[in-house]
């Protein structure tokens, strides 16, 4: 059913070795492309790449711009220069209030979640512009939408996401580069292990569908801004929220 609509693409997928990401470098995959699977852990990510034909681990640490610029030399030596760019990688923080929130988990929560989206679209970008081509895909979450109580620095650095991907859209409007991002209600992965029962309970609860969303859904969303198919929308956000969002 996929077939071939990645043939002859590149993919770099940040937080790749797990979750979303490594859901959505399997669909590309699927699809015919090749993915770069860009995350630290590199145990990880090595066990990941050898599930998926043509796949790439490479070590990064997103909040680095030195180590996202090796990872992208690394990439176009080994494979080609990124046609797409699926931004995943993140972590939850702690559950807690914002005058309880301690001070270093925030800006821990904003360096990876937000900065590291802002460095990795930043350097791709400018060769995807002057190739022509190119799809940037952001994981932003309904967080940013609607901010979830006890999880402000999450909340806040997806809302930062979604800005960023509205301003970086329309500056490459014109390019042949789109750039969009989707924001998925909370989805099973490894991340519930990072929160409290009771956030997850609050969280099931808001979902009129009454059920937690899956990666292959997210990663079909994905795959669809990620391809040809997409050639209209930019600088946009996409719900997975099973009924959750009211804008």
């Amino acid at each position: 059913m996929h077939g071939e609509m990645f043939k002859g693409r590149t993919a770099i997928v940040t937080g790749g070795a797990r979750g979303i990401g490594l859901a959505c470098a399997a669909r590309i995959t699927a699809g015919g492309g090749r993915v770069a699977l860009w995350d630290r852990d590199m145990t990880r990510a090595r066990q990941s790449a050898a599930s998926l034909p043509g796949a790439l681990a490479v070590e990064v640490d997103v909040t680095d711009e030195g180590s996202i610029n090796d990872a992208l030399g690394e990439t176009e030596a080994q494979i080609a220069p990124p046609d797409i760019l699926v931004a995943s990688a993140g972590i939850t923080g702690p559950n807690t209030t914002v005058v309880a929130y301690p001070v270093d988990a925030w800006k821990q929560v904003i360096d990876i979640n937000l900065t590291g989206v802002f460095l990795c679209n930043r350097a791709v970008a400018g060769g995807m512009a002057a190739r022509g081509r190119g799809r940037i895909v952001n994981i932003a979450s309904v967080a940013g939408k609607e901010g979830n109580p006890n999880a402000s620095a999450y909340s806040a650095s997806k809302a930062g996401v979604i800005g960023l991907t509205k301003s970086l859209g329309k500056e490459l409007a014109t390019t042949g580069v789109l750039v969009n991002c989707v924001a998925p209600a909370v989805v099973k992965t490894e991340l519930f292990s990072q929160m409290t029962e009771q956030h997850i309970q609050y969280m099931l609860a808001k979902i009129p569908m009454n059920r937690f969303g899956e990666v292959d859904e997210v990663a079909e969303m994905v795959a669809w801004l990620a391809s040809d198919l997409c050639t209209f929308s930019t600088g946009a956000t996409f719900d997975l929220s099973g009924g959750r969002a009211t804008y």
